[in-house]
């Protein structure tokens, strides 16, 4: 656990201490404030709830491209920049290496993903909405984007560049989310299963809702942690290379 706390402290400040977290992050609040005053502010009046669920929708997308930005970089750099070899010979074991990073990653998009509270906070102003609503939505992104940093850790496990791992993390990501639509021309029993791998539809949409739903829970969970064991698998087959 120290080894782990360690390689996560040393990330974390890589995105602290450098432009690129920090743009990240500035890029992705902005794009989030546009989108909210555009759909929010618009001449159609709406209920404060679903002014609410529209920003948890536009948020979902913004966190998803961020955790890829953020977690394209964490393995395929050190493997670019030769430190890869120096990490294989410290006395740390890969899954260490795998989860330190992903936590510092975590971290950084957690806070980022928090800094958007005073966008639905501004609904107040004017109207009324559940407290339980924020917190199911915002459960529901953290969540969501902890699922697409362990899939980008995995992807910049494969790569050999940050590049290819971010198009490689796009291109998983962008396939979990239309599935839906290869669910809708599928037959059963294959169209239950394509559609329950969705990132977007069924389970984030009920958090988007106010709703919090332990299938969705289970179901971020499970790819977090099914992406981190495999990305420490994949480590391990390259340590000895």
């Amino acid at each position: 656990m120290r080894n782990t706390l360690l390689i996560a402290r040393r990330e974390l400040a890589t995105y602290v201490r450098t432009p690129a977290g920090w743009v990240v992050a500035a890029c992705a609040l902005l794009i989030d404030g546009i989108l909210y005053n555009a759909y929010a502010l618009s001449s159609v009046p709406k209920l404060s709830s679903d002014v609410l669920q529209g920003f948890f929708y536009f948020s979902s997308g913004t966190t998803m491209t961020a955790a890829i930005l953020l977690s394209m970089r964490l393995i395929a750099e050190e493997r670019q920049m030769g430190t890869l070899v120096l990490l294989f010979t410290s006395p740390v074991r890969e899954s260490e290496i795998v989860l330190g990073k992903f936590l510092a990653a975590l971290v950084f998009l957690s806070g980022m993903t928090l800094l958007s509270v005073y966008m639905p906070a501004l609904i107040f102003v004017n109207g009324k909405v559940s407290i339980g609503h924020m917190a199911a939505g915002y459960g529901g992104l953290l969540m969501l984007g902890a699922a697409t940093l362990a899939l980008g850790m995995l992807c910049s496990a494969i790569a050999r560049t940050q590049l290819i791992a971010g198009v490689l993390s796009a291109f998983v990501v962008l396939l979990l989310c239309f599935n839906y639509k290869v669910a809708q021309v599928t037959d059963e029993p294959l169209t239950a299963v394509v559609a329950y791998i969705g990132f977007y539809n069924p389970h984030f949409i009920p958090f988007q809702r106010g709703i919090f739903e332990l299938s969705g829970v289970v179901f971020y969970a499970s790819v977090t942690y099914f992406s981190l064991l495999a990305a420490t698998r994949v480590l391990e087959s390259q340590r000895w290379q």
